[in-house]
């Protein structure tokens, strides 16, 4: 039976759990675990904690992953990259080099004769105007060409530390359900969901696992897939039904 698997926030070039180099060769494991029944692979941002391109440079590191997926993809299994909030400066390496898309939005997808409406979930919701106010600063054209003219050996260790800055910013809060009403998201979904025909709505972002019902048959639901600095966390669709799995990681809960 072939599965359809989705992930996100593996934030590699930062330790956590495990080392960064050690958690790319975990997720090595991982794609190598899924790759003989993987339909498609939906990778939903934040995979590196920080990403630019320069028009012929790339960031050090990650061959491992990097070679991975281009074995993935040279066997035939498509494979699309969500941009999250730190990796948002991902352009055309991966289109060109590895054949895998970039989308840059939420989109609904059809899956199996099910709709999935998927992005990253950053900018999403209510509040959080400074995020979003940097967000489109960020996005912006000029701002990219005028970070393309610092010199990498600058410029990236001060995005890693920006980077890093704005993870402990969140403190404890990213692994703590906050309730129904306090989940920027599932307002999020709440406003969107009469107009958008999503059997799930699948996220990352929030750096917790969670699987919420959005009606009382629990026929539509909000699915965040967690993260992988401790969780470890990725969801299957298998043609019938969405769940959350771990992957090396016996410990792991799904919330609420």
């Amino acid at each position: 039976m072939k599965r359809t698997y989705f992930a996100s926030d593996f934030h590699l070039g930062v330790d956590a759990r495990l080392t960064s180099r050690e958690r790319e060769k975990q997720l090595v494991r991982w794609l190598e675990h899924i790759r003989g029944d993987a339909a498609a692979i939906y990778l939903l941002g934040d995979v590196f904690d920080f990403w630019f391109e320069y028009r012929t440079v790339v960031p050090k590191g990650f061959v491992r992953l990097l070679g991975k997926l281009a074995e993935l993809r040279d066997q035939g299994i498509p494979i699309y990259f969500f941009t999250g909030n730190h990796d948002m400066w991902m352009f055309r390496y991966f289109e060109e080099e590895l054949d895998i898309p970039i989308w840059r939005k939420p989109r609904l997808v059809d899956i199996g004769g099910k709709k999935f409406y998927l992005g990253h979930g950053d900018g999403l919701g209510p509040g959080d105007h400074g995020y979003k106010f940097i967000k489109r600063v960020f996005a912006h054209p000029w701002a990219q060409w005028l970070y393309a003219r610092l010199h990498p050996n600058f410029a990236l260790p001060f995005a890693r530390y920006w980077s890093a800055n704005s993870r402990a910013s969140h403190g404890d809060a990213d692994r703590l359900f906050l309730g129904e009403e306090q989940e920027w998201l599932i307002a999020y979904i709440r406003e969107k969901m009469h107009e958008i025909p999503a059997d799930y709505f699948v996220f990352g972002h929030r750096h917790l696992p969670i699987d919420f019902p959005l009606d009382a048959e629990g026929r539509r639901r909000y699915v965040n897939l967690g993260e992988w600095l401790y969780s470890n966390s990725y969801a299957v669709f298998d043609g019938e039904n969405l769940r959350l799995e771990f992957f090396e990681n016996e410990e792991g809960r799904v919330y609420p």
